[in-house]
């Protein structure tokens, strides 16, 4: 009866709080609140977000489309700490016109006393920082910040490009109290409304009258009400990207239709075919292509008497990674044109890979561009032009087969993209303009080799070999985070993150992009056996074991997303000291998951004063899908389990 009277109180007292939503006016009670009453793990809460989206006109200007912004948000935690910094980025070309962030407002409210004091967000902690040529960020720091706090940010951005409504983000990774949200759009414009991810409001459409001087019209008002949204947390590994799978609702324009005005009537991507038709005719994709003076000389340098289709593309592919470097910014468009991009000796995904899709056509080879949305940009689910965000280059061989490229990364090989794009499919756009779905995912696992030989010392040290071979995207990974990298560094890491002293380092191929990565490091250790009694306990695969199951959750309803196959592979070699014997060798273990998506080997055996012990982890799919988790982690709970299992060695 205690517990029903406390729940009654708590919701209760969850529907008091926060009914006054009006900017500066927080209560008390929302200040002293200690945790979210539905979710005490949540390190803060939105008490409140509101947003408001319309149109204003602009005279000899047209429509201008208007966001506002009102977030109150609650600190419960120091790791809540990260809501008290916020980021708006927004639209700002250096040459053209761009959005603005104005009418920014803020308060940071706290308890003194026992008295609420507030405390007005200033000017000097409202930054900009420049992201890109086509992209600032809108900081604001807000100062003061302990447990408890309650902050408050209202904000506006206006753009001049009526034609496109940000995403309604209505999930995030803190919960939720109460969202408001309002889309009033005037009814020249049409938009299809989808939702996106696995939590959605309820679409409430009204209507009001509008007016431009003595003419009136429609505007239809989409309103978007809840309580209560819970968090969806980014808090297990192997996510493309959280934003897909939290709820929204997504505004793609489908038609603008001014003819009652005397104007334009246009028409937008219904389909994917539309949507790629569209991304080729623009002045800076489908032209880009067709201009291919700036460098021919160069080119047939490079082809020489080459005949083949492959060694044509090899040869190619590599000039282009060596003469253009990538500027760091993704974009289906190009940003200095192709022939700038070519002199400068650098320029964007566009830039790079449209310029290398014009060289191949020029070698005589049928190539064509492969539009792409990135993993951070998510998975495109319905026809839109901002579902692509990247581009790269497909050649098709006479014998059927074909070969994806992407120049901007200087380790990659035919076939073997960056992570960043392994992102389901792509859509191959011809000369034409015709398109199709080419799957962008590779069929080579991402290879990790490892082969350890150890010995224990009298003084019971572990003294080694360790040997790692690494193949396919595992090679192209740690070629890009590492050959920058000192040895003196990467020495430190092996040696913090294995507890152990390394007294040899040597890679291998690090420039030899064709050929695996070897690193060989010569070690030893004083942590990786255990000394009981006068037996010994060793962990069969030492530092390599795999102790904790990263898959925790009860239900996981997005894809586990690994981005390729994988494999690691590890072999150990222990001699057995003289004078000892094995009393307990592991069994071995064998399993695997639903419809080949993986399985997990290992064996340990013993000839003479040798254990050799073999152990293979390999995922033959790069994405698991949600129905597969529960059984996902059952397998990886059986290997942890496997692996954790100690070999004991006595006295003879």
């Amino acid at each position: 009866m205690k517990k029903l009277t406390l729940l009654v109180l708590l919701i209760c007292q969850f529907t008091i709080f926060a009914q006054d939503y009006k900017f500066g006016k927080v209560s008390k009670e929302e200040i002293e609140e200690k945790f979210y009453p539905l979710d005490s793990t949540a390190d803060a809460a939105y008490l409140f977000r509101s947003r408001r989206t319309y149109y204003d006109f602009v005279t000899n200007s047209g429509f201008q489309s208007v966001t506002e912004i009102h977030e109150r948000i609650k600190i419960y935690t120091k790791k809540g700490f990260d809501m008290a910094t916020k980021s708006i980025a927004y639209y700002d070309p250096e040459v053209g016109e761009g959005d603005a962030v104005s009418s920014i407002k803020g308060y940071i409210y706290s308890l003194v006393d026992g008295k609420v004091e507030k405390e007005k967000l200033s000017k000097k902690s409202i930054f900009k920082e420049k992201k890109n040529q086509s992209y600032s960020i809108k900081k604001i720091t807000m100062p003061n910040i302990k447990i408890g706090t309650v902050i408050e940010i209202k904000y506006k951005i206006v753009s001049p490009y009526a034609n496109s409504i940000d995403d309604l983000q209505f999930q995030y990774g803190i919960p939720v109290k109460k969202l408001s949200y309002r889309v009033e759009v005037p009814e020249y414009y049409k938009y299809n409304k989808r939702s996106k991810g696995y939590y959605s409001i309820p679409m409430v459409k009204t209507s009001k009258t509008g007016s431009i001087g003595t003419l009136n019209f429609r505007i239809d008002v989409f309103s978007f009400n809840a309580d209560n949204i819970p968090a969806l947390k980014n808090d297990e590994p192997y996510i493309s990207s959280i934003y897909n799978y939290r709820g929204g609702m997504k505004f793609e324009l489908t038609e603008i239709n001014f003819i009652s005005l005397q104007g334009e009537y246009k028409s937008f991507s219904n389909t994917w075919e539309d949507v790629s038709k569209q991304i080729f005719k623009a002045s800076s994709f489908g032209s880009e292509l067709n201009k291919n003076s700036y460098y021919k000389n160069d080119l047939e340098n490079v082809i020489g008497s080459i005949s083949s289709e492959k060694e044509k593309v090899a040869a190619v592919f590599q000039f282009v990674k060596n003469k253009i470097k990538w500027n760091g910014n993704n974009n289906k468009y190009t940003e200095k044109g192709v022939k700038k991009a070519y002199k400068e000796r650098v320029g964007n995904v566009a830039d790079i890979n449209l310029m290398l899709t014009s060289m191949l056509r020029s070698a005589g080879l049928k190539a064509n561009p492969v539009l792409v949305s990135t993993r951070r940009n998510g998975v495109p689910l319905f026809p839109t032009l901002n579902g692509f965000n990247y581009v790269i280059s497909m050649v098709d061989f006479n014998d059927g087969t074909y070969v994806l490229l992407d120049a901007t990364e200087s380790f990659s090989l035919p076939n073997l993209l960056p992570k960043r794009v392994l992102n389901w499919n792509g859509r191959k756009v011809t000369k034409d303009g015709v398109s199709s779905w080419v799957k962008l995912t590779s069929t080579k696992h991402a290879i990790d080799g490892n082969s350890l030989m150890v010995k224990i010392t009298d003084d019971m040290m572990v003294e080694g070999l360790f040997r790692t071979t690494f193949m396919n995207l595992s090679a192209l990974n740690f070629r890009k985070n590492k050959n920058h990298v000192k040895d003196e560094s990467l020495i430190t890491k092996l040696e913090e993150r294995y507890s152990i002293e390394v007294e040899d380092y040597k890679v291998v191929n690090k420039e030899k992009i064709s050929a695996p990565i070897v690193r060989n490091v010569k070690f030893l250790s004083e942590d990786l056996i255990e000394e009981i009694n006068g037996k010994i306990y060793i962990e069969p695969l030492l530092f390599l074991t795999t102790h904790n199951n990263p898959f925790k959750l009860e239900e996981r309803k997005f894809p586990v997303d690994f981005a390729t196959p994988w494999k690691d592979s590890n072999r150990v070699f222990i001699s057995i000291p003289e004078g000892y014997k094995v009393e307990k060798l592991p069994e071995s273990l064998a399993i695997g998951l639903p419809d080949n998506l993986g399985v997990f080997k290992y064996q340990l055996l013993q000839s003479g004063n040798k254990i050799s012990v073999t152990s293979i982890l390999q995922f033959n799919n790069g994405i698991i899908a949600p129905q597969y988790y529960t059984a996902l982690k059952d397998f990886y709970g059986q290997m942890v389990k496997k692996q954790s299992e100690k070999i004991v060695l006595v006295k003879e």
